[in-house]
């Protein structure tokens, strides 16, 4: 594979894994329990990636900004992988406040794909049915996006790691618990299903904001691609 961005995954779990309070549910509910010290931390790796990247179901469900709004920076490029380009046309992330990309296929409409340019994002084409990462990561790296953000959701996470496309793993541990089997987890997917097959990691710090943990590691030499 060509050049990629280094990729750190972000998220924020409760102690059980969980991303939400139900499937469907935003995880902007679980994320209003943060203190504002650990919306700065959350803050500050945006100010130091050149690109951020969630999901088209969280840019649905969640409507974030994807900003730097807590700490001085610049907001990183906005990456949304849709393979339809079915993105709400009233969706933050299409705010002024930074460049958009929306990352999509052949199969998507091209009146959805005019109106999005209408609306000042660009858009690249990675794939034919579903967006391919190992085609979208060497175009993102052309375009100077060294360091990747990743704030999910549990999708978009299989994806990396199921690729090794991973670097770096950075959590906020919610000092809750939620259950539910069905409740979407960190990564999704189907799983690797064998030992061989793990992504093994080694922590780098550990430390307590408020009553937040937070948790930060790296992938293990000689696991990731």
């Amino acid at each position: 594979m060509s050049e990629r961005p280094y990729v750190i995954i972000v998220s924020e779990v409760t102690l059980d894994g969980k991303l939400t309070l139900y499937r469907g549910a935003s995880s902007k509910e679980l994320m209003s329990l943060m203190s504002k010290e650990v919306y700065k931390y959350l803050h500050s790796i945006r100010a130091q990636v050149d690109g951020i990247m969630v999901g088209c179901e969280t840019v649905r469900t969640d409507d974030p900004s994807l900003t730097v709004r807590y700490v001085e920076g610049k907001s990183p490029i906005r990456i949304i992988p849709c393979s339809t380009a079915n993105v709400p046309y009233n969706a933050n992330i299409f705010s002024p406040d930074a460049p958009t990309i929306i990352v999509t296929t052949k199969r998507a409409p091209s009146e959805r794909i005019e109106k999005i340019r209408a609306l000042g994002a660009e858009v690249i084409f990675a794939g034919e049915d579903l967006v391919d990462f190992k085609i979208l990561l060497p175009e993102l790296y052309k375009r100077g996006i060294k360091r990747l953000m990743v704030e999910g959701g549990a999708s978009i996470n299989w994806e990396f790691v199921r690729l090794g496309f991973i670097d770096e793993l950075r959590l906020i541990h919610l000092p809750v618990v939620i259950g539910g089997e069905n409740v979407p987890t960190l990564v999704g997917g189907e799983g690797f299903k064998s030992l061989k097959r793990l992504l093994h990691f080694e922590i780098q710090k550990h430390f307590i904001i408020d009553n937040f943990l937070i948790t930060e590691w790296k992938v293990k030499k000689g696991y990731s691609s």
